[in-house]
């Protein structure tokens, strides 16, 4: 196979010296270059039959420099750039023929093109291209209503891109239930993103097991427990029904006893015994399996065991049963040194179990970090873990006096006397919250049977930049009001963090994590709390507008502000004048400002209007930021004609098609057209 020629080499044949690579920024960028070269939203007239010398001496700059693209040349990644050159010969650049090209002078207004054509080559040249395109958008924009009826009726047409359309009709919001569940047979991969009761039927019924796994396989499903339900029972794979039980237990669907008798009857009866929702009444049964991995599995549901089955699988033949047995035995019940010396793998009783005093002391000095940190999260170190309600104060609740990880004296309580000095942590907890590692002494700073007194006295660190997860102890007391008010003051961070994700919070709770130091906290009650304050949420929109798990937020929040947002038109801040566009009062006039203002955020926001005038839609296409100008080829504004070219054209085609402005009786044609090609042979 020939190899392709390089771009430099290329450059140098034709007779061009490479001066630097250039980022579009604020020129005209190469892709429109590309599109008006096809003869989508050109303007009139620009065809030639060849480049005469004297275009060349248009686009020339007195030095010799012009822009140039070449066909099947990308530099800089997903979005091309610019190749400054300089022409230094007497004759003209030797770039016709391929693959095609695209040139621009430096000061924006001449630009040249070659690309291949099926009638032969396409030669395009205009002089003042800002204004031609212009007044191409607005001959564009005044589009009738017949001019659009007869474009679609000829859709699709010419040389078409099938499966760029397959890829992406499915996120069309214009598409009906009937068209995507047609989609299912052709391209699944919507399904992702699709919320439609009546598509999420159809797919977890399909045949293909690509289509059905496909909606339960992604990053949030949106399946109800019915339909996790069906899913599990189409799923002829026995390791994949257990699979796809697990992820619907895991999203927190209700299966119903008889699948779990289906699921205990199947090959994969050892993998079913770890479902977590599994009856009670299957237990005795798994507990007196012949199969050991089953026995072992009911030992993770030991307190819902009668006692002689608890006394049988401590005594199990299968040494990992009985190792199974004795972890969760003594998560209640102190382990002997000599049962913690048999153990295969002592780790996970560092991690989980209750230790006897003598053994516990002597694995807290241990020289080896790995076991004092394991012991540091151990959720039982030195005790069970105090309920509340029983002695001493709640976990959550502070010290009603004293200071440091051994408490103090209490303060007189309301009713007149002074309640018992509360006890310190358990004596293992004490001295591993002096231990000489950081990592160690943070993970006992983060133990939820500390008091927020004791918690502070840990001396740790902590990344504030750091990914943070919501506690687990923290989130299981999200209902507790009382619990809620002592955490969300807090020393550690990390524990006013998780708080903060509570859907609903008292409101002396939310004034106070509303004015929270850390930003985190802010932003984390602004994504998760349904009463965080609109203050707060404009506070936090000046600087972030969403994440893959919470996205738009704090934008999308309902307590967002809606109104008076028109104030921040000529905001120094381009994130806020975005908001502008979101006020009720804001109108067409304001659209058209914003979609020419010098930050691309603000034009992709007048980009993604329906208000949006037809002209100022093609025009946007020619913006110099790719985000922007996919945002244009979606907007439903775009003229028919223009929006049939971008279906047309290869770059285009797929996000074009997601364009709601297409009527739906032409995107049935479209996924016909869509269909054949992806079931023909290659």
């Amino acid at each position: 196979m020939q190899r392709q020629e390089e771009l430099p080499e290329l450059l140098a044949r034709a007779g061009l010296t490479v001066v630097e690579d250039v980022r579009p920024g604020s020129l005209f960028p190469p892709e429109a270059g590309w599109r008006i070269a096809r003869g989508i939203a050109a303007p009139d007239g620009v065809a030639r039959e060849a480049l005469d010398a004297a275009w060349w001496r248009r686009l020339c700059d007195v030095d010799g420099e012009f822009l140039v693209a070449v066909l099947g040349h990308r530099i800089g990644g997903n979005d091309s750039w610019w190749t400054r050159v300089r022409h230094a010969g007497s004759g003209v650049p030797e770039l016709t023929g391929d693959p095609g090209f695209v040139a621009l002078s430096l000061d924006g207004q001449v630009l040249l093109a070659e690309v291949p054509g099926a009638g032969g080559p396409r030669v395009t040249a205009l002089d003042r291209l800002p204004e031609r395109l212009e007044e191409a958008a607005a001959a564009a924009g005044r589009e009738t209503a017949v001019e659009r009826a007869e474009v679609w009726a000829a859709v699709p047409g010419r040389r078409a891109w099938p499966l760029h359309w397959a890829e992406g009709i499915g996120a069309n919001p214009a598409a009906t239930d009937e068209l995507l569940i047609r989609l299912l047979d052709v391209e699944e991969g919507f399904l992702h993103g699709c919320d439609r009761p009546a598509v999420l039927d159809a797919a977890v019924a399909h045949p293909d097991p690509r289509v059905r796994s496909r909606p339960a396989d992604t990053f949030r499903p949106k399946l109800t427990s019915d339909q996790w339900v069906r899913l599990v029972r189409a799923e002829p794979s026995p390791n994949r029904r257990v699979l796809w039980a697990e992820h619907a237990c895991i999203w927190g669907a209700e299966l119903p006893e008889d699948l779990y008798d289906d699921l205990l009857a199947s090959p994969s009866r050892a993998r079913a015994a770890e479902l977590p929702g599994l009856p009670a009444q299957h237990l005795p049964g798994l507990a007196a399996d012949a199969d050991p991995r089953v026995r072992a599995a009911a030992c993770a549901r030991w307190e819902d065991l009668a006692a002689p089955l608890r006394e049988r699988l401590l005594a199990d033949t299968d040494n990992a049963v009985r190792t199974a047995a004795l972890l969760a035995h003594h998560t209640g019940v102190p382990m002997p040194r000599e049962v913690f010396a048999a153990l295969p793998d002592p780790r996970r009783a560092l991690e989980r179990c209750r230790l006897a005093p003598e053994l516990e002391a002597e694995l807290v000095g241990d020289g080896d970090a790995e076991v004092r940190r394991a012991l540091a999260a151990n959720p039982v170190l030195g005790g069970p873990r105090r309920a509340r309600g029983g002695p001493g104060p709640p976990a959550h609740q502070p010290a009603p006096g004293g200071g440091g990880l051994g408490g103090g004296a209490g303060a007189a309580s309301r009713r007149g006397g002074a309640p018992p000095t509360p006890a310190g942590p358990p004596p293992g907890v004490a001295v591993l919250a002096q231990d000489p590692q950081d990592n160690i002494r943070s993970a006992v700073a983060l133990r939820p049977d500390l008091t927020e007194e004791q918690r502070a006295a840990v001396r740790h660190d902590f990344d504030p930049t750091s990914m943070s997860h919501t506690l687990p102890w923290v989130e299981d007391l999200h209902g507790d009001a009382d619990a809620m008010r002592h955490l969300a003051v807090s020393s550690h961070p990390l524990v006013r963090r998780s708080v903060a994700r509570a859907r609903h919070l008292p409101p002396d709770v939310v004034a106070r994590l509303a004015q929270d130091e850390d930003r985190v906290v802010r932003l984390f009650l602004a994504e998760s709390c349904e009463d965080a304050p609109a203050d707060m949420l404009l506070e936090v929109w000046r600087w972030w507008d969403g994440s893959l798990s919470h996205p738009d937020r704090p934008r999308s929040h309902p307590n967002f502000p809606r109104t008076g947002l028109l104030r921040y038109t000529a905001d120094p801040s381009g994130r806020m004048r975005r908001l502008a566009l979101d006020d009720p009062e804001s109108t067409p006039v304001d659209v058209a400002r914003l979609a020419r203002d010098p930050e691309a955020e603000v034009r992709r926001r007048a980009a993604e209007d329906p208000r949006l005038s037809p002209a100022d839609a093609v025009r946007l296409l020619n913006d110099p930021e790719a985000h922007v100008r996919g945002t244009a080829v979606r907007n439903p504004r775009l003229p028919a004609r223009v929006l049939a070219g971008l279906l047309h054209d290869r770059d285009t085609a797929c996000a074009a098609v997601t364009n709601p402005a297409i009527p739906v009786p032409v995107l049935h044609r479209i996924l016909t057209v869509a269909a054949a090609a992806v079931a023909a042979p290659r």
